[in-house]
């Protein structure tokens, strides 16, 4: 194909610990697929347990070029994909859904009973100049979209998700504990359905801060949360720390909803059943993204309703990703979402 970039290079974890920078040739598209060249991939705590080895082996294979957080632009396609899709800015599906198992007919792409195949984990991800991948799992951004903040819509997906499966109603009293990136995407989505509150739960001032300009209406310290105990109609759990699935519970109200977003570590503290029972709680849980979340995320940034961007403390190129990957995890209270940009 004329055109064709000669090489590609890729960061490679081999097993837990090492990785290197490779390079090879460009692969071309096979049928029903598309090559995107890379603007930006962000860095989250699951690639830095890959490359720890603390991510549990059935959602992992090595070696592996990481990066499911990532944005860019279509360079090429094979048999069968729309030639209309090169050059256009996109993001894309992480998840590998077959599209034909009773789940995934229903919509729920991330419950594909097919079983866990994820770019960036068990399939090349975007670590790397390059990453091949499905057409069908592209969401086409608009024209002039900022690539930079939209590697951010993973995170963003994700949320979604948690949004979607709350239910939040216009008026409703509404708590997010965490301020990460996915805390803080919360913040933005939740703040444009005009709750009557909407709390954040975070002992770091600055995560506070920032939770205030993108919509929230107050910002507390973990030791001042036993204060507003049963206060809420719809918790937003995205912390995924030992304690706070069960911190979540309490803020509810009798008979409110909890989502649980995090990614929780084995011996996290577990949910009181007694509580759970007497107070008629809605517990729903997240991992990944359906189609139907991608799409909603995908609106609310072209919408602007998203500010991705603001959230990017970190930019590093390939050769140093064992800089970026120190930074996640290990970073200061400044420390916030790092990039690769290839």
């Amino acid at each position: 194909m004329s055109g064709t970039p000669a090489r590609s290079r890729a960061i490679t974890i081999d097993r837990p610990g090492e990785h290197r920078l490779t390079e090879g040739p460009v692969v071309e598209p096979g049928p029903g697929e598309v090559r995107v060249r890379v603007a930006a991939a962000g860095i989250c705590m699951s690639d830095r347990e890959v490359y720890d080895g603390h991510r549990d082996p059935q959602y992992v294979r090595y070696p592996v070029v990481p990066g499911h957080e990532w944005s860019g632009t279509v360079e090429a396609v094979g048999a069968g994909v729309d030639p209309a899709l090169t050059g256009r800015r996109t993001v894309a599906e992480g998840f590998r859904s077959c599209g034909s198992c009773e789940r995934c007919r229903s919509g729920e792409t991330s419950l594909c009973t097919s079983g866990y195949d994820e770019t960036g984990f068990t399939r090349p991800g975007a670590f790397a100049d390059h990453v091949v991948l499905p057409a069908r799992l592209l969401h086409p951004l608009a024209d002039d979209a900022d690539l930079r903040a939209a590697a951010l819509l993973e995170p963003a997906a994700v949320v979604a998700a948690a949004v979607r499966a709350g239910a939040p109603e216009p008026g409703e009293r509404i708590a997010v504990v965490g301020a990460g990136t996915l805390g803080l995407l919360a913040v933005q989505l939740l703040a444009a359905v005009s709750p009557g509150e909407l709390t954040v739960i975070d002992p770091r001032d600055e995560r506070a801060r920032q939770a205030l300009r993108f919509g929230a209406s107050e910002a507390l310290a973990p030791k001042e949360a036993a204060e507003v105990h049963g206060r809420y109609d719809l918790v937003v759990e995205t912390a995924g720390a030992a304690t706070t699935a069960a911190d979540a519970c309490l803020l509810a109200r009798r008979g409110g909803r909890i989502v649980l977003t995090g990614m929780f570590a084995p011996g996290a503290v577990g949910i009181d059943p007694v509580h759970l029972s007497l107070s008629q709680l809605t517990v729903r849980s997240v991992f990944g993204a359906s189609s139907a979340s991608w799409s909603y995320a995908v609106r609310a940034f072209t919408a602007g309703l998203l500010d991705p961007a603001a959230l990017i403390t970190h930019e590093f190129p390939l050769e140093r990703f064992a800089e970026a990957v120190a930074l996640v995890g290990g970073g200061g209270a400044g420390t916030g979402k790092v990039l690769m940009r290839p």
